[in-house]
C-alpha cells in the first residue's frame, strides 16, 4: 500500500525538494502539478534508481523550475512493512 503527500512549492526550490526526495529512497513516484491543477511531470523511481538514470530526471525538473511557479509535489510513498522480528512481545510472569 502507498501513502501520498503533498508539497506547494515554489519554482525556485522545486529542484532541491526533488531532490532531496529522491535521496530519502521510500518514494514510489513523483508527480509535478501547476498552480491551475494540471499535470506538468510524472515520474516513477524504483528501489536502485541511482547515478546516471537520474540525471535526466534532474535535467527536466530543473527546466521545468525555469519556467513555472508556484507548483503542488504529490509524491506517492512505499509503505514499510515491519519484520516479524521488530514486534514486540509481552511474556507475563506473573503466573
Amino acid at each position: 500500500m502507498a501513502t501520498k503527500e503533498s508539497f506547494s512549492i515554489d519554482g525556485e526550490a522545486l529542484l532541491k525538494k526533488v531532490k532531496e526526495l529522491i535521496a530519502e529512497g521510500n518514494v514510489r513516484k513523483i508527480t509535478i502539478t501547476d498552480k491551475s491543477g494540471n499535470e506538468v511531470m510524472s515520474f516513477p523511481l524504483t528501489i536502485g534508481v541511482v547515478g546516471a538514470l537520474v540525471a535526466p530526471v534532474f535535467a527536466a525538473v530543473g527546466a521545468l523550475a525555469a519556467l513555472i511557479g508556484e507548483c503542488t509535489i504529490t509524491v506517492e510513498r512505499e509503505e514499510t512493512k515491519k519484520a516479524e522480528s521488530d514486534k514486540i512481545f509481552h511474556v507475563d510472569n506473573n503466573e
